[in-house]
């Protein structure tokens, strides 16, 4: 049997130290940010428009300066290269093909400016038409093409460079859905393939879940957290990256209590959310001062709801409430509820369809539910924006 065996770490480590960016209206972009994207990694920056993601590209890239602060790739400060001499190159929204040239000679022309020889040219393209499964068409013009195969030519024109960093300013955002989802699982393919280091620009926190080795969520010019995607969805640092990615309830809270357990080796906390006129259990890896203001959040997915009827059983420190069901929504996979406690404040629930509904869902609009969770399905949020 075939051995697999995962493609060496290839490109340059590319450190962020300080960077800002002020224009001449006053307007911040980017306000002292600073990160380091290892070699080889899938790194995404994310957050809405106007955070200062597509800035900080463009920066790295040479297509923009900042006002102070240094860009390195590995060690060497980078700054006062041009774009074509930093060793990395761009994939913009927009593919910026030559409409006249066919795909063969869109890739190959950054190789022709160079002078390289023919033979070599054309085995380099054929190698990268491969790559981005082009074959079938690398004698097309770009009207010819969907968007998807456009991006796909552009993306292996900018690798053919053999670049050390790949710059993708949000590649996927002129494609519909289902055909996004599917160049992003080619993306990453690609990404396995070759080695180097991708940054990539995005809004879309699904796309940045599904394919980051880390992230870098930015809002207002400023990194409120890098982690792994697994560590920003489960343990967001800020009320904003609770919000932003995902969806999520989040309330105010005040701690009341908080004790080691030997057991779970966590501290189990009470705290009290006027938002839910209760007080309820979470559990954090730190201990929490009595008496402080934070806030608590609980992922909908992790919610479960029954009807008022049926029992409710999640062991102790459970939380547990009561209400209406004032918004059911149907996604075929799932249902969301929003959910209307006796207080009147709203809870959005998610549950899974995982068995076959003959007649469709069991909990509907205006039935009395049972919400619940365990304590260690929240999250205590401790800084807010």
């Amino acid at each position: 049997m075939e051995s697999l065996v995962a493609t060496p770490k290839k490109g340059v480590s590319v450190t962020v130290k300080d960077i800002t960016r002020e224009y001449e209206d006053g307007f911040k972009a980017l306000d002292e940010v600073s990160m380091k994207i290892e070699k080889g990694e899938f790194f995404s920056l994310l957050g809405p428009s106007g955070c200062g993601k597509t800035t900080l590209l463009r920066i790295i890239a040479g297509f923009d300066s900042p006002d102070k602060g240094e860009v390195l790739f590995d060690d060497k400060n980078i700054l006062s290269l041009p774009p074509e001499k930093r060793s990395s190159n761009t994939v913009f929204q927009t593919y910026a093909l030559f409409p006249h040239l066919s795909v063969y000679d869109n890739i190959a022309f950054p190789l022709k400016l160079k002078k390289i020889p023919k033979n070599q040219i054309d085995k380099m393209v054929r190698k990268y038409v491969s790559l981005v499964q082009l074959d079938e068409h690398i004698h097309k013009k770009p009207n010819m093409l969907s968007g998807g195969q456009k991006q796909r030519v552009a993306i292996a024109r900018a690798l053919i460079n053999e670049p050390s960093v790949l710059l993708l300013d949000e590649p996927l955002s002129a494609l519909d859905a289902k055909l996004r989802q599917n160049l992003l699982v080619e993306l990453d393919e690609i990404h396995d393939k070759v080695g180097i280091t991708f940054i990539y620009v995005t809004h879309d926190q699904a796309e940045a879940l599904s394919v980051s080795d880390r992230i870098a969520v930015m809002n207002h010019g400023r990194v409120l957290q890098i982690g792994t995607p697994y560590e920003i969805y489960e343990a967001p640092a800020t009320d904003f990256v609770a919000r932003f990615i995902g969806e999520t309830n989040i309330f105010d809270c005040t701690v009341l209590s908080s004790e080691y357990d030997e057991d779970s080796q966590e501290y189990i906390i009470k705290v009290s959310v006027p938002s839910l006129a209760a007080d309820i259990w979470v559990t954090d890896y730190e201990d929490q001062e009595v008496g402080s203001h934070l806030q608590f959040t609980i992922r909908p997915e992790k919610i479960q709801i029954v009807l008022s009827e049926e029992r409710v059983s999640l062991g102790h420190h459970r939380n547990l409430f009561h209400g209406i069901v004032k918004e059911p929504v149907y996604s075929g996979f799932q249902s969301k509820f929003y959910v209307e406690l006796d207080n009147k404040t709203i809870v959005k629930v998610f549950k899974q369809h995982t068995t076959y509904l003959d007649e469709g869902p069991e909990i509907e609009w205006k039935d009395s539910v049972a919400i619940a969770w365990r304590a260690v399905d929240g999250y205590l949020v401790k800084e807010k924006d």
